[in-house]
């Protein structure tokens, strides 16, 4: 952008001495260079600092490994590639036979052992009214019903909690989809053996948001960027256009000052790295009509309230950028 203003600059030095007819001689040339120097680098100093820029954005979004809770085969993949899925909606499912069984096994466990509870419940009521109206049964015979009837509700409470657990895993034999989004790059077939590996998940969902932008800006930028401030992107695929968008928040972390507890002493070699801060935009404008793949590249400006005369440099600086883009050059 500093180039872009410089070539303004001599632009405009052009026309001036075509117009007036200035002579070029050793006064004219080098006024004209040290006041291009003092001009263009005061009015960069002063539009850099307080509305900056940075060409190191992209457009984000949250990818989730889908990994089933549950091991089986897989036997049905009704979910197409790259096509819109709404939260709750079948990705694929895995043979639940086993599960099956072992539910209607528990079932009906739980059922014997409920009537086991019951049955021994009665009995120690009938012994507990027999003990308090005086000496039909003894106080030994009531203590070895209560623990009778104790043993049986316990086993009654673990064989329900086994159930339960059952229950769960035959109903994580269907794996949906976590949120509104997408399945994309989707190899999963039937016969595949899905197993709850987190390191080896068996689809990748992509959650459907275009309205996030994050931005890595020079850190003596930051005093220049807070929540609320106006901002302007551009796109590489959308040469010409310039997006208009709001700071939303600065990340309260930058990743090279970040140390985990290890078993070695930290090298002063950590501390060379400067790095930037991230600063998350919202996008204001609707891109829907584009059809832009999620992920691209775009550059960011921000636009502060100081100095509030000079963004109109900046904001023209930023769309001769834009129309940069129509000049294709495949890398």
């Amino acid at each position: 952008m500093d180039l872009l203003l410089l070539m303004t600059y001599g632009a405009i030095c052009i026309v001036i001495f075509r117009v007036f007819d200035l002579p070029l001689n050793k006064w004219t040339v080098p006024t004209a260079v040290l006041g291009g120097i003092i001009l263009v680098g005061t009015l960069v100093l002063l539009m850099n600092y307080n509305h900056p820029f940075t060409p190191l954005a992209r457009q984000i979004y949250i990818t989730t490994p889908i990994v089933p809770s549950v091991k089986g085969r897989v036997i049905d993949v009704p979910v197409q590639p790259n096509q819109p899925l709404v939260q709750g909606e079948v990705l694929f499912r895995v043979d639940g036979r086993r599960y099956q069984d072992e539910v209607d096994q528990l079932t009906a466990s739980v059922k014997s052992k409920s009537a086991e509870r019951d049955r021994t419940q009665t009995a120690y009521e009938r012994y507990q009214q027999g003990y308090n109206k005086g000496g039909a049964f003894t106080k030994q015979e009531l203590d070895n019903r209560r623990q009778r009837f104790f043993v049986a509700e316990a086993d009654l409470e673990r064989e329900q909690a086994r159930l339960r657990k059952a229950q769960y895993d035959l109903e994580e034999t269907i794996i949906r989809a976590p949120a509104n989004g997408y399945v994309t790059q989707l190899a999963l077939r039937q016969g595949v053996m899905a197993v709850p590996f987190p390191i080896s998940p068996s689809m990748i969902f992509v959650e459907r948001s275009n309205n996030r932008v994050a931005a890595a800006f020079n850190q003596r930028s930051l005093l220049r960027i807070k929540p609320g401030y106006e901002a302007e992107l551009i796109y590489d695929a959308l040469p010409g256009k310039v997006i208009k968008g709001r700071v939303t928040q600065v990340l309260p972390n930058i990743a090279e000052g970040g140390f985990r507890t290890s078993g070695n002493l930290q090298s002063s070699d950590v501390l060379l790295k400067r790095g930037r801060s991230f600063v998350e935009i919202e996008i204001l404008d609707d891109l829907s009509e584009f059809q832009l793949p999620q992920g691209v590249h775009v550059e960011v400006a921000v636009y502060s309230d100081h100095f509030a005369h000079v963004s109109i440099m900046r904001k023209i600086l930023l769309r001769m950028k834009s129309w940069q883009n129509y000049l294709f050059l495949e890398h």
